[in-house]
């Protein structure tokens, strides 16, 4: 069996490529006036020029100029121009071996460097172990064994033997994870562990698998089943701590190969390997299935709520005639009422005489039934009751809970519930909890006689549904509702770094100077619009005394440009789906990133390799899909599937096409790649996804769930994911512009309307990035200033309050330590924002960052009344992301455009898959674009550059995405 291969081409040049920037170059290679006397002792232009060549190789990389190797033309060049030797003498200093050995000898000697030896490799083993229990990356490994050698003055051994040192060090750390994984495992619980292969009670399926299986619908009968997983999990009894005993990236590894392998596979393994990865799975799976538990109670309490709202509002409505008849009657009685007491007569006479005593007391009688104590669809909520009893002390008693002090009232009071279902109590107690109780509540809860049982204990559910959101209460073992703490750098890291001005943040950490840049910035950018706008001189916009109006942009496409789109259109050339894949492979060989899980090998069939992805991209699946493409089957592509494509291989693979897109030479006519914008689009789910899928008002009444994806001013769609949650699209803005793999430097960025908020606009220039949404309805939002409002008359209409400085100032370093965390990849600022945004009461941290968001909002939107530029390309930015929507739902046609995945990872490879082919499209069309306009002008046409930019990558009428799926034969 060959050995197994770390690195990639292009990894190995890149781990002792030579510098190319200038100030890199002087850096390493600038010489001094010792290196030149040692240098200028040479005899000859020739041995001058590469002894210092040399001496520049053994610096950096740090190796030895290889046989017949010749050095970079930059380099030659810098450093004959500090010799004043011409690039032409190094070929006279190549011809004699001999004179190179010597000199290699004495710059070493002089260098007080070694050679690598035997003993050299054992230490850099060692050395690596440290880094090996962490990750299997080659080239982290790599880049930290280059360091080391450096640091000790070795020189740098061959690329094969930097692969063996880091291959014999994944190994051995693979085997001491193994160990820290099993130490503490008693013999009872390692079998356990291997209980876990069998049978359950003589079904066709295992346990393992059984505890794997993904939740169905969100209802009491699912939840119930979670919890059997979980309590069967907890019954395991693994030692406390277990899951800490590893680096988190290690373990997550593991868990993932164990649950790709079948139980024949694990059955397999040595009893070491068996049970640590039998440890790592349970772990992995006990955190999931409490996520899961936690999101299914969520999205029911969720229902519950939209019935009990719907069933309001139509309740409301069919009680609207009856409330109209009683309200005329009472109100003809109250003008009856006043008319008496102005003319001192009787009232109740005119009361009977008018309308009739016996009408007026029914009326009374039938608006008392009409009316209620609360108009609030909480009132029916009641209705829902008998069904979440069904699950919630189960649920309640599943679940290991902490609580920080505000939250600590409720979390009284859930240990109050799970103590009445326990002893089957009636009565809630005298000094039960009601602290958390909020106003909304409270009417319900609290009656004349007694704390209402039952509204108390929806009370409950429904805070803690909020707590757990916001962080406030947090859950043991779970991965998405851990303490907050947990989720940032420690306290202790973060102020090592700090002190050493290494947070990796674009903005200036001293606190009281940030804060008197950022006043003074508000206050010249206020009053440079104050002065515009009395003067009426903003471009496209009115400021006026009740707000101000903005003139739409509007979208023009010169004649020209229409005629230069059809001609090229009618030249792009007809082809398959299949065919257009291959080609693109051909090109870029993204597909080589689709590396098998354990053995870290490109996948050896390329073809059936291409079928699974385009599988995912066009929402076939791979059972339709092994019948559409000759040649294939079932087994082998879910055997493919599983062990060549997930997240991070569509993430490298994506990079590729992205990089690609970006350095084609075409793409300059469409952006310098700085800017980029992101969207949501959405996808119905259907069939077994429903269950997956989330309601969300804003796109009616089906289930479904969200692809978010980032796109490049080159139309470059460089990041994706897929959000089944009704969190706002602002909360995975960040995500993808910091979490990327492609060499993309994104400056500005653009969405829409529900892309933004103030949370986000604080983070995004303490992250290095300058924030540009189109704000629907921009007018109403308020401006936020430093000073006195009276300071800017104009704007007064606009104005909404002042700023806290204070505020921001007093949470200082929780602001740098958040935004340090989410730039290191500690945390996905996805997480901490819905964290944020879900606090029923705002913390100090969410509201400092509110003040601070609003900064950054107010000077955004004074840049916006000033700056028709900025707006122009935010439209433009958008648009594409818009048209880049469209060509994505006419890929993704399959299945009526539906998700039908049960598995959220199934419908995560759906959202890549669709990314990757979307990408090759554009790709492959930008190709072709320039080819057609090469073929223009070799006919005589002049084409006007100015009109490039108007061509679009997202054509797809010539591409064939449908029919059997038959792929071209490959060159060997």
């Amino acid at each position: 069996m060959p050995r197994k291969t770390l690195f990639t081409l292009s990894e190995r040049e890149t781990l002792t490529a030579f510098p190319q920037e200038h100030h890199d170059l002087v850096r390493h290679y600038l010489f001094n006036d010792a290196d030149l006397a040692l240098i200028n002792q040479r005899r000859g232009k020739h041995n001058r020029l590469g002894f210092a060549i040399q001496l520049c190789y053994l610096r950096y990389p740090g190796k030895p100029i290889p046989p017949d190797e010749e050095p970079p033309a930059h380099l030659l060049s810098f450093v004959s121009e500090q010799l004043g030797v011409p690039i032409t003498h190094w070929k006279r200093y190549a011809i004699r071996k001999t004179t190179r050995r010597e000199h290699l000898t004495e710059l070493m000697n002089w260098l007080g460097m070694a050679s690598f030896t035997l003993s050299h490799f054992r230490l850099s083993v060692q050395y690596l172990l440290k880094t090996s229990v962490q990750t299997e990356s080659g080239m982290v490994l790599a880049k930290t064994l280059l360091d080391y050698l450096r640091t000790q003055k070795v020189v740098i051994p061959g690329m094969e033997v930097l692969e063996r040192i880091c291959a014999e060090a994944i190994t051995l750390g693979t085997k001491r994870v193994y160990r820290a994984l099993t130490s503490e495992l008693s013999e009872g619980q390692k079998e356990q562990l291997d209980r876990l292969l069998l049978m359950r009670n003589q079904q066709s399926q295992t346990f393992i698998n059984w505890l794997r299986q993904p939740h169905g619908f969100p209802n009491a009968k699912h939840v119930l089943k979670h919890i059997e997983r979980i309590e069967y999990i907890q019954a395991l009894s693994l030692p406390d701590g277990l899951e800490k005993m590893v680096h988190q990236n290690r373990l997550r590894k593991i868990a993932r190969e164990g649950g790709q392998m079948t139980p024949q596979h694990l059955r397999d393994f040595e009893p070491l390997r068996r049970h640590a990865t039998l440890a790592a799975v349970v772990l992995d799976t006990r955190a999931t299935l409490i996520d899961e538990l936690i999101d299914m109670h969520d999205r029911i309490m969720a229902s519950k709520e939209n019935v009990a709202r719907r069933k309001h509002a139509e309740q409301f409505q069919s009680s609207g005639k009856q409330i109209n008849e009683q309200l005329k009657v009472l109100s003809q009685a109250g003008r009856l009422i006043q008319k008496a007491r102005e003319s001192k007569s009787d009232p109740f006479d005119a009361i009977e005489t008018s309308i009739g005593w016996q009408v007026f007391l029914d009326s009374i009688k039938s608006a008392e039934q009409l009316s209620q104590p609360e108009f609030d669809h909480l009132t029916l909520i009641i209705d829902a009751y008998p069904q979440l009893r069904r699950y919630t002390p189960a649920f309640l008693d599943a679940l290991e809970l902490k609580a920080a002090p505000v939250s600590q009232s409720l979390l009284d009071a859930v240990n109050v519930l799970r103590k009445l279902n326990l002893t089957k109590a009636r009565k809630l107690p005298e000094d039960v909890p009601t602290d958390f109780i909020r106003k909304r509540w409270a009417s319900l809860v609290f009656t004349e006689e007694e704390i209402n049982k039952k509204y108390y204990e929806l009370c409950v559910l429904s805070e803690l549904k909020n707590a757990l959101r916001s962080g406030d209460i947090w859950v043991r073992h779970s991965r998405q509702f851990m303490d907050f703490e947990d989720y940032l750098l420690p306290l202790d890291k973060y102020r090592a770094l700090f002190s050493q001005q290494e947070l990796g943040l674009d903005i200036e950490t001293d606190g009281e100077l940030f804060l008197e840049q950022k006043k003074n910035q508000l206050v010249t950018a206020l009053k440079r619009v104050e002065l515009h706008a009395a003067d009426n001189n903003l471009p496209g916009t009115i400021v006026t005394a009740s707000g101000m109006r903005i003139t739409p942009l509007t979208n023009s496409v010169p004649d020209e440009a229409e005629k230069l789109i059809r001609k090229v259109s009618a030249l792009m050339p007809k082809v398959k789906i299949t065919e257009l894949l291959l080609e693109v492979d051909r090109w870029t060989d993204f597909s080589r990133h689709f590396t098998h899980l354990k053995g870290g090998q490109p996948a050896s069939d390329r073809v059936m390799l291409m079928t699974a992805v385009l599988a995912d991209g066009i929402n076939l699946g791979l059972t339709k899909m092994a019948s559409s493409c000759p040649g294939t089957s079932y087994a082998k592509l879910s055997w493919l599937q599983a062990w060549h494509v997930r997240d991070d291989t569509y993430s490298k693979a994506l990079a590729e096409l992205t990089n690609a897109q970006h350095q084609h030479h075409f793409s300059q006519w469409w952006g310098d790649g700085t800017t980029s914008s992101s969207d949501g689009q959405r996808f119905n789910a259907g069939g077994r996804g429903e269950s997956k899928g989330h309601f969300n008002a804003k796109y009616g009444s089906e289930p479904g769930s969200i692809f978010y994806t980032h796109i490049s001013d080159h139309y470059a769609p460089f990041h994706t994911r897929i959000i089944n949650s009704p969190a706002r699209d602002a909360t995975y803005v960040l995500d993808g512009l910091l979490n990327h793999e492609s060499e993309l430097n994104i400056e500005e960025h653009y969405t829409d309307t529900a892309g933004f908020t103030d949370h986000v606009f604080a983070l995004m220039p303490i992250l290095g990035f300058k924030f540009a949404p189109r704000i629907r309805d921009l007018s109403d939002k308020r401006l936020y200033i430093a000073g006195n409002k009276s300071d800017y008359p104009t704007l007064g209409g606009l104005i909404g309050g002042d700023v806290n400085f204070d505020y921001i100032a007093l949470h200082w370093d929780d602001i740098l330590r958040l935004s340090a965390s989410i730039g290191k990849g500690v945390v996905t600022a996805s997480l901490m924002l819905r964290k944020l945004g879900s606090y029923p009461r705002q913390n100090g941290l969410a509201l400092a960052l509110r003040e601070l968001g609003r900064i950054e909002r107010t000077l955004f939107t004074l840049e916006w009344m000033q700056d028709i530029n900025l707006r122009r390309r935010v439209q433009a930015g958008l648009n594409k992301g818009e048209a880049k929507n469209a060509l994505s739902r006419a890929v993704f046609f399959n299945r009526l455009g539906e998700l039908r995945d049960r598995s959220f990872e199934n419908q995560r490879y759906r959202a890549s898959g669709l990314n990757l082919v979307v990408a090759a499209i554009i790709l492959w069309n930008t190709e072709y674009i320039s080819q057609a306009l090469e073929t223009l002008r070799s006919r005589g046409e002049i084409i006007d550059d100015a009109l490039l930019s108007h061509l679009s990558p997202l054509g797809w009428e010539h591409i064939n995405l449908t029919g059997d799926y038959i792929w071209p034969e490959l060159d060997n």
